[in-house]
């Protein structure tokens, strides 16, 4: 991936302080070896490995857990308005909940070791962008050689009622996000994709073309699951006999391995999926600062972003390549999805209730 696609990913968050600290990894693992195990939070499975292997590197404690944004968010909030601070590191792939919810009220901070500022872009230290990912179009590679849609406005078509699997935007805070950008900065890319598809101009007394797509998309009754890993198994099924095409995670494509037949579709008119942002936090008052600070810098290593760089997440730190054998082979894919803007953070958060509201009362059509 070109470094422009990262740059177009940095965020609008305010600067945090402690950027550019001296990293002393000796220092540091002694004063760690007094502390209690670091407990870290993140939206992936893959922490608990990263978790396992960077306690073995030291020979420190360190839990993993898996939890939903929404989740890290109350577990930070509560024990910051307690005073009884547990978490130390918090990974957090909802930029515009970050900056309203954690970073607004101090309840974390940003640290990024000096060791790392020629390779980490500066508008991605401060907060710490830890990778960026993607979620894709995808279809299934045994029922299709190529994938069977080329225009967003086609999952708005009869043909594809109930046959487009995807989170439902109401759980998935990412979809409603997505969709204001959308609007925001690529509004006349959906219009021109309407004329291309329909042959006409779309007609904006009806609002937005994006606002036009989502209610459209969502009247047209999509298979809404609860995880990507139900989405990744309705679209990719190996035994699958009914086409689905999704919105999947590039991470999903691990389970080709298993067998199952995901294939990214490249070319989608306009866009073929979205980029989002990672963001690494150290809590204020954790009783292990000095093992959250190893951490961060852990994960900012090949070695400790491998779990997720296998994932399709491209690491921030520029030295980090993604894998040849990563399953979607979205890294040559990156310039056809739409990046996270940086100038509407703030509208994101603010209208998520707007798109969700129009999302419920078109899919209740």
């Amino acid at each position: 991936m070109k470094h422009l696609s990262l740059l177009a990913l940095a965020l609008c968050l305010p600067a945090l302080p402690g950027l550019a600290e001296p990293f002393d990894e000796a220092a540091l693992l002694s004063a760690a070896r007094s502390e209690p195990p670091l407990v870290i939070y993140d939206s992936t499975g893959k922490i608990t490995e990263q978790a396992e292997a960077f306690a073995a590197k030291y020979g420190l404690k360190a839990n993993g857990t898996k939890s939903k944004v929404t989740q890290t968010i109350k577990i930070v909030t509560a024990e910051q308005e307690a005073g009884n601070v547990q978490a130390g590191v918090v990974v957090i792939s909802d930029v515009p909940a970050a900056q309203a919810q954690l970073i607004g009220p101090g309840f974390v901070k940003t640290w990024f070791p000096d060791d790392l500022a020629d390779l980490v872009p500066a508008e991605m230290q401060a907060p710490l962008v830890l990778n960026v990912s993607a979620d894709v179009v995808s279809y299934n590679t045994a029922l299709h050689q190529t994938c069977p849609i080329t225009n967003l406005w086609q999952l708005t078509r009869p043909a594809w009622k109930g046959h487009v699997a995807m989170q439902d935007p109401l759980g998935k805070p990412a979809y409603t996000d997505w969709f204001n950008q959308l609007e925001e900065h690529h509004d006349a890319a959906m219009a021109a994709a309407y004329a291309a598809e329909f042959g006409t101009p779309i007609d904006p007394s009806k609002g937005t073309a994006t606002a036009q797509w989502v209610a459209a998309l969502a009247r047209n009754q999509p298979l809404l699951t609860d995880s990507d890993s139900d989405a990744a198994q309705a679209v990719g099924a190996p035994d699958s006999r009914e086409t689905f095409v999704g919105l999947i995670s590039t991470g999903k494509y691990r389970e080709n391995e298993n067998g199952a037949k995901l294939g990214l579709c490249a070319g989608v008119q306009p866009f073929a999926g979205f980029m989002g942002a990672k963001t690494v936090f150290m809590v204020k008052n954790t009783p292990s600062p000095n093992a959250a600070k190893l951490f961060i810098h852990f994960i900012m290593t090949a070695e400790g972003a491998a779990p997720q760089t296998q994932d399709g997440k491209q690491s921030s730190n520029r030295a980090i390549a993604m894998p040849a054998d990563e399953p979607s082979g979205v890294a040559a894919h990156f310039a056809e999805m739409t990046p996270y803007e940086p100038a509407t953070a703030q509208s994101d958060w603010t209208r998520r209730q707007d798109w969700q509201d129009l999302w419920a009362v078109a899919r209740a059509e």
